[in-house]
């Protein structure tokens, strides 16, 4: 019998593109701005930091910044990512409401 072989390493988990645009402030033109930065899941853009996100964005297309505020925006995600969609719904009603993009 011949030894086994051994098993396969496992691939690297690939980062599951979420819809980044749940997140209020981002729009599918920001949204796609972050995931070619890299910035594809909550978790990543939960752990940004606002400047970097700022920075992206603005390097593209500033215009797109106006009314948007990428200070909230990982705040958003850590609940999203924490599957909090209850919580987070409440927030962005209070951010809507309070006039913050």
């Amino acid at each position: 019998p011949s030894p086994a072989a051994p098993a396969p390493a496992p691939a690297p988990v690939a980062v599951q593109d979420e819809d980044l645009a749940r997140i209020w402030g981002i729009d599918e033109q920001v949204a796609a701005l972050l995931r070619d930065a890299g910035v594809r899941s909550y978790a990543q853009l939960a752990e940004s930091d606002p400047e970097r996100l700022r920075a992206i964005v603005a390097e593209a297309k500033p215009e797109l910044l106006q009314g948007a505020d990428p200070a909230s925006w990982p705040k958003q995600a850590r609940l999203a990512a924490a599957g909090k969609w209850e919580a987070l719904g409440r927030l962005q009603e209070k951010m809507k409401a309070r006039g913050e993009g």
